[in-house]
Parts: C-alpha cells; sequence; structure tokens
C-alpha cells in the first residue's frame, strides 16, 4: 500500500535590507511550518526567483539600488514564465506608495514596523490560499486541454483509415457494389468526412487556446486566395443551385498590395465564412468583395477587406452577439459544432485584423474580414 505524499511546504521569499527586519520575518514564519529564504536588495531578489520561483514574496518598498516598485514590475512583466506568484509589500508610507504599489502589480500590502504579527501572518496565509487556487485552476486547465490534444490525435487515425478504405470501396478496388450500397458508402464518406472535420477543428481550437499555435508569416494575395477557395467550393454551390462569385470592382485593376499572414491559417477563414455562407442560403447567391481600405489617420496601416455577402435566412440580433464564441452554434438547423467561427476569429485575432458581422433575418449575412497589409511581428 503507498503512503500519501506529505503535504508541500511554502516556499517564501522575504526582500528587505534591514538585517533586523528578515530576522524577525524568519523567526514568526519558519514557527509556523513555511520555509524561507531571504534576499537584501532588489537585483538578488530578482536572481533568486530567476532561480527557484517562491510560493510568496515579502517585498521592502525602500530599498538601495532598486526598490520594491521595480522588482513586482519585473516580476509581473515575466509571470508568463514564472506562474503567479503573490507579492505583498512592505511599506511605511501613505496612500500613494500603496497605489503605485497595487498599479506595478503587488497583491497586497502591509505596514511598517510590523508589530502585529497576527496580522501578517493572515495576509501571509491569504495570499496562498489564493496562489494555490489559481495554481490548481492551471492545472486543471492544462489537464483538460491535454487529453482534448491526445483525444483528438487519436481519434484522428482510425477516421483517417475508414476514409481511405470507404474510398477504396466507393472506386471497386476491392470488388464491385451495388448501386444501392454506393450510395450508403457515399453517406458514410460524407459523414466520415465531417466527423474528421470537426476533430481536426477542435485541435486546432486547443493549440490557439493553450498558445502553442505557431504561425508562419509571409505575404499573401487575398484576391489569389480567394479565387483558389471559391474554385474548391464552387461544386458544393452548384449543387444546392447558388451562384458563387467574386464581385469585381474598380479596385479590379489595381494591384492591391499583399496581406501580412500565415497563407494556410487565412485559407481555413475562408473556406469557413465562404462554405458556411453556402450552407445557410437556400436560394441565390454567395457573393465576394475585396477593397483595399486606406488608413483613417496618419499612424494606422491600410487594410485589406474581404465581405462575403450571401442571401440566406439572416442571423438573429440575439445570436450575432455571441457567434463568435466557442460552443455557440445558433438555432439554425444546420448549425455545426459552435467551433468554426471561433477558430477564425481566434486566427484572424493572431493577424491583427477584424472580423464582423451584420445580418438581419430574413436578409442575409455579410461577414467583413480585414487585415493589416503590413507586417504584425
Amino acid at each position: 500500500m503507498s503512503r500519501p505524499l506529505p503535504p508541500k511546504i511554502d516556499h517564501i521569499l522575504a526582500v528587505d535590507d534591514s538585517p533586523d527586519n528578515l530576522f524577525l520575518v524568519q523567526t514568526v514564519l519558519e514557527e509556523k511550518g513555511y520555509q524561507v529564504s531571504f534576499a537584501e536588495d532588489g537585483r538578488t531578489a530578482l536572481a533568486a526567483i530567476e532561480k527557484s520561483p517562491p510560493d510568496l514574496i515579502l517585498l521592502d518598498v525602500m530599498m538601495p539600488g532598486m526598490d520594491g516598485y521595480e522588482v513586482t514590475r519585473r516580476v509581473r512583466q515575466n509571470q508568463k514564465r514564472l506562474g503567479f506568484i503573490p507579492i505583498l509589500l512592505i511599506t511605511a508610507h501613505q496612500q500613494s506608495s500603496v497605489v503605485e504599489g497595487l498599479d506595478a502589480g503587488a497583491d497586497d500590502f502591509i505596514r511598517k514596523p510590523l508589530l502585529d504579527m497576527d496580522e501578517l501572518l493572515a495576509r501571509v496565509r491569504s495570499l496562498l490560499r489564493l496562489k494555490h487556487s489559481i495554481d490548481e485552476q492551471q492545472r486543471l486547465s492544462q489537464q483538460r486541454e491535454d487529453f482534448v490534444s491526445r483525444l483528438t490525435h487519436d481519434l484522428r487515425t482510425p477516421l483517417v483509415a475508414a476514409d481511405r478504405t470507404l474510398t477504396l470501396m466507393l472506386e471497386e478496388a476491392l470488388g464491385p457494389i451495388t448501386p444501392e450500397m454506393q450510395e450508403i458508402i457515399t453517406a458514410m464518406v460524407r459523414s466520415n468526412k465531417n466527423l474528421l472535420q470537426m476533430v481536426n477543428t477542435i485541435l486546432e481550437v486547443y493549440r490557439h487556446d493553450a498558445g502553442s499555435k505557431t504561425l508562419t508569416f509571409s505575404p499573401v494575395q487575398l484576391r489569389d486566395l480567394v479565387r483558389e477557395v471559391i474554385q474548391e467550393l464552387m461544386p458544393l454551390a452548384e449543387e444546392r443551385s447558388l451562384t458563387l462569385q467574386i464581385a469585381e470592382t474598380s479596385d479590379a485593376a489595381v494591384n492591391l498590395p499583399p496581406v501580412w499572414g500565415d497563407r494556410l491559417e487565412l485559407r481555413r477563414v475562408l473556406i469557413n465564412l465562404i462554405g458556411n455562407a453556402i450552407k445557410f442560403t437556400d436560394v441565390g447567391s454567395v457573393t465576394v468583395r475585396i477593397v483595399l481600405q486606406a488608413p483613417k489617420s496618419g499612424n494606422q496601416q491600410s487594410m485589406i477587406c474581404l465581405t462575403v455577402e450571401d442571401t440566406g435566412s439572416g442571423i438573429p440580433l440575439a445570436d450575432q452577439i455571441t457567434l463568435f464564441e466557442r460552443f455557440r452554434q445558433g438555432n439554425h438547423k444546420r448549425a455545426g459544432s459552435g467551433l468554426g467561427l471561433y477558430l477564425s476569429y481566434r486566427i484572424v485575432e493572431a493577424h491583427q485584423g477584424v472580423l464582423e458581422v451584420k445580418s438581419e433575418p430574413g436578409q442575409g449575412s455579410c461577414f467583413t474580414l480585414c487585415l493589416p497589409t503590413q507586417s504584425v511581428a
């Protein structure tokens, strides 16, 4: 029978240029079972934090060389790498110093001289509870993301294998099939492809949310990319007897500058926007327009704006408000997983672009995508 792990001892870093203050803090905290280490100035403290991030920092404001405010700012600048470390400022000043400390990123403060040890211990316990709560939330979030990532990877393998097998069956590579079998296999291929697309979308969403998605930026001619996507989706539009076209404007003769982006990711956005317009339009057309939008002020970039306008059923205002949120499906009978537009929004956001929608029930919808023409790096 395995023994339970001993409880973790919280590590507290005390930073003060006064040896007497450090000795007092050490005596009080170690008596309560905390592990305490020390630093006598800001630079030494930052080096110690880099080497072994503590669970809590007790930080004196007034120190020679680098004061507590600057130490706080530098710790917060590196929070993504270090994790959340609560900071308790120790100050002898009045309200103004408290405001500056909280603005720098401190979580709480206590006044000098440290006469009330019960108050010090209460603030330490409170901040450590906050630290443990945030760490637990991050741990659970990471577990969830790892689980979804592994699950989607594991699901893709049999789905890809099934797709290849079904395709071989349709091509009669495994033997002749009857018209009835062909109809059934065709439906299975379609369902399998939809499921595979959903799995791929979920995987991409969690890559973006986890910050593990790497984008490769280069100049992209958006008009050429649109034509490529329209050519790919044209059979779907023809199957529904819809007109799918690029509306050439006065800009047609102008050599539009490229946008700065990841071509594969932008292609994913265009397929989603144009594909959705076809999917939710029963009669009429889907029209794509591309224009160059001049900067509104001297310090702004030029934008290439693309609109995808359809003659479909439109989107109620209540659904428009949450349309780009994760797992928001809308009330349409052909609504999907609720991830496509969320993923598109995340991709456009990563390109420092804008994605918006305007729609009225019964009058179709218009999605507008605007991307900068210069580097966003």
